[in-house]
C-alpha cells in the first residue's frame, strides 16, 4: 500500500491526531488536504496555538484543546503521539468503542516502499543511526533519515523509490505498539534501565525494544551487542539472520575488535575494515557505535568509504560536542546523555578528571552505578534540577568516596550551575554538561538544554 492509497482507504473515516507539535503537523495537514475529517487534539489552549491554529481551522481541521483534550475521543482512527502510553483510560475507552489506535510510525512501516534500517537501544542510537545514514549516502544511496531523529517521514513516503533506504532511530515509545512490522535490518545497540517514568517496569521497556526485530522474517537481519547481557540474550529470539558486534570477543558472525583492528567476519571469511585510530570520535562507546554501524552496512558500503568517513566525522550535535576553548578550558556539550550509562560513557572519554554539570528530570531510574564513576572521573560535580539530591546521595554513598572528593555543589538553576562550573575551572580543565537525566524539568528536550548551555558558554568573557 502506498501513502496515497492509505489516504484513499480512510477518506470516509474520521481521524484524530493527538499532539499538535512540530512532528505531527505534516500528518495533520496531509490528512486535511486529502479531505479526511481530522480532529487535532492538544493540551495547549487556542491562544497558545496562535496563527497556526488559524491555519489549521482554515484547512478544515477541527481543534480539540485544553485540559480535556482526550475526553470523548470516538474517531475511527486515532494517531497516538509516541510519548503517550496506549493504555491511558481515554484511549482504552475509545478502543472499546471501536477506534483504531495507531501512530505515525506504524503507518509509515505499512506504506514505506523501500527497505528500512532501524536502530534502537538505551544509548548510542542517534550517533549509530547518523553514521549508518551518512555511510549509505557516501556510497551513493538515497537515504531518508527519520523516526526519533531528523523529521517525520510518513508524508514523504509517496516520493520514496524502491531502491532508496529509510534509516530510522526508534525509541521505546515508538516501538511499544509495533505489533506487526519490524525493519529489514534491526540494530539493538545496548539495553539498560531507562524511561521507567513512562514504562511500567524494566520488563515492559525491554519488551518494547524487542519489537524492533520480533516481526522480522527469515530474510531479514538483526544486529546485537554481544557485550551487553540483555541484548546478547535477546539475540536468540531473532527469526532472521543474526550478526553480533563486540569489543571484547570475536563472534562467529559479525564485527569485532582484534587489538585496535575492526574486523568483519562473514560466512567464515574475515577482513579488516579499519583501525580504532581511524575513528575521529572520542570514547570507547563511539567504537561500539561504529561496530554496530559497520555490521549494518557491511556489503552495502565499500570499506574505503567507511574508513574515509570515520576519519572525518566529528560527531552529532549535543554528543560530546566541543563548544569552545576559553583560557585553556575546554567546554563540552553532552546534553544527549539522558541516562547514567550514557553519562558514564562520556566521562570515560576524557583523559583527565573533569568538572561535571549533571542533574535534571527524574525518570525514576537508579543512579547507583553512576556514583563510583563520578568518584573516579570527576574533580568537581555541579548539580541542579529535580535529581540533584539523588545523584549527590549516589556519590557520597560510594565506598570509594572520600569527603570532599569530588567536591559537590548544588546550584539553584541551570545557568547558575554552568556559571559556577566555569568560575571554578582553571587552565587545562574540561567542563562537560553530561546530565545523566532528561531535560523536561527545565527544558522541552535535551536539544533545547544543549543550545542553552552553548549560549551561556558563548557569553563567557
Amino acid at each position: 500500500m502506498t501513502f496515497s492509497e492509505y489516504l484513499d482507504s480512510i477518506h470516509e473515516k474520521t481521524v484524530a491526531v493527538i499532539g499538535i507539535g512540530v512532528s505531527n503537523r505534516p500528518l495533520i495537514e496531509a490528512l486535511a488536504r486529502a479531505g479526511v475529517a481530522v480532529t487535532a487534539c492538544d493540551k495547549k489552549s487556542r491562544e497558545d496555538l496562535g496563527e497556526y491554529g488559524d491555519h489549521l481551522e482554515a484547512m478544515g481541521v477541527r481543534l480539540h484543546l485544553g485540559p480535556d483534550y482526550l475526553k470523548g475521543l470516538r474517531q475511527d482512527i486515532i494517531f497516538r503521539t509516541p510519548g503517550m502510553r496506549p493504555d491511558v483510560p481515554e484511549l482504552l475507552e475509545a478502543a472499546a468503542h471501536g477506534s483504531e489506535i495507531t501512530s505515525e510510525m506504524e503507518v509509515f512501516f505499512r506504506v514505506c516502499p523501500c527497505p528500512i534500517i532501524g536502530v534502537t537501544g538505551s544509548d548510542g542510537k542517534t550517533t549509530t543511526t547518523t553514521i549508518i545514514a551518512e555511510l549509505l549516502r557516501r556510497a551513493g544511496r538515497t537515504v531518508h533519515l527519520g523516526g526519533n531523529i531528523g523529521h517525520p517521514l510518513l508524508t514523504e513516503a509517496g516520493e520514496m523509490r524502491n531502491e532508496d533506504i529509510a534509516v530510522l532511530e526508534l525509541s521505546s515509545f515508538q516501538l511499544l505498539t509495533m505489533r506487526k512490522q519490524s525493519p529489514h535490518i534491526a540494530v539493538l545497540t545496548n539495553l539498560a534501565p531507562n524511561h521507567l517514568d513512562v514504562h511500567r517496569d524494566m520488563a515492559e521497556y525491554v519488551a518494547a525494544k524487542e519489537n524492533i526485530f520480533t516481526h522480522q522474517t527469515a530474510e531479514d537481519l538483526a544486529i546485537f551487542n554481544a557485550d551487553n547481557a540483555i541484548t546478547r540474550e535477546l539475540s536468540g529470539k531473532a527469526a532472521g539472520s543474526v550478526r553480533m558486534f563486540s569489543r571484547k570477543e570475536e563472534p562467529a558472525e559479525g564485527v569485532f575488535l582484534r587489538g585496535d583492528a575492526v574486523i568483519s567476519r562473514r560466512d567464515g571469511a574475515e577482513r579488516q575494515i579499519m583501525t580504532t585510530a581511524d575513528i575521529r570520535l572520542p570514547g570507547v562507546h563511539n567504537v561500539e557505535n561504529y561496530l554496530a554501524a559497520v555490521a549494518a552496512v557491511d556489503g552495502l558500503v565499500p570499506d574505503g568509504t567507511i574508513r574515509d568517513f570515520a576519519r572525518s566525522f566529528g560527531g552529532v550535535e549535543h554528543r560530546i560536542e566541543l563548544v569552545r576553548t576559553l583560557r585553556g578550558v575546554r567546554y563540552y556539550n553532552d546534553s544527549i546523555a539522558t541516562s547514567p550509562s550514557r553519562c558514564i560513557a562520556g566521562l570515560r572519554s576524557f583523559d583527565r578528571k573533569v568538572i561535571l554539570i549533571a542533574g535534571g528530570y527524574d525518570k525514576h531510574i537508579p543512579f547507583d552505578v553512576l556514583g563510583p564513576e563520578i568518584v573516579a572521573h570527576v574533580k568537581l560535580l555541579v548539580l541542579c534540577g529535580a535529581t540533584a539530591e539523588k545523584i549527590r546521595q549516589a556519590v557520597v554513598s560510594t565506598p570509594s568516596y572520600a569527603e570532599g572528593a569530588p567536591e559537590i555543589i548544588l546550584a539553584k538553576g541551570f545557568r547558575e550551575a554552568v556559571e559556577t562550573a566555569s568560575a571554578r575551572a582553571v587552565e587545562g580543565d574540561v567542563v562537560t554538561l553530561s546530565p545523566a537525566c532528561a531535560a523536561f524539568d527545565q527544558f522541552a528536550n535535551f536539544m533545547e538544554r544543549g543550545r542553552a548551555y552553548k549560549q551561556i558558554i558563548s557569553e563567557l568573557q
